[in-house]
């Protein structure tokens, strides 16, 4: 199950940045330009989430198509974890912190996006898990 391991693989490496350096950045962004930072985050950021997350779900597809083992399924399982809690979690969050600066919709945000880090890391380790 290569196809997964390398879109989780990717996923993760996304996830990871989004978490260590991308909403710490924002985070840090004044209040007073908020409307304009987080505009432009979800301009550059949108284009990569469709694609990281498309692939994943093309991964996930196959490898559920290819009658899935344990471990595949767990990958699986944590990938549909992880685009729930973006799908119905942050972007959501994003979109009402689009409206204006908020300390607790950015919280919320953070909190957020440490269960899709989470997941990600169940999904990739999985993943592996899976191929060997």
């Amino acid at each position: 199950m290569l196809i997964l391991l390398a879109a989780a693989a990717l996923h993760l490496g996304f996830q990871l940045t989004v978490s260590l350096v991308v909403y710490p950045a924002l985070a840090d962004a004044p209040e007073s330009a908020w409307r304009e930072i987080h505009d432009a985050h979800s301009r550059r950021i949108t284009p990569v989430v469709v694609i990281v997350y498309g692939l994943l779900v093309v991964a996930c597809g196959w490898a559920v198509l290819a009658g899935p083992d344990g471990w595949t399924s767990v990958s699986v399982a944590a990938a549909a974890v992880a685009g729930l809690l973006t799908a119905f979690g942050a972007a959501p969050t994003h979109g009402r912190l689009g409206r204006g600066w908020s300390r607790e919709l950015l919280h919320r945000l953070l909190l957020i996006d440490r269960g899709r880090t989470a997941a990600a890391v169940v999904c990739a380790v999985a993943a592996f898990l899976a191929a060997r």
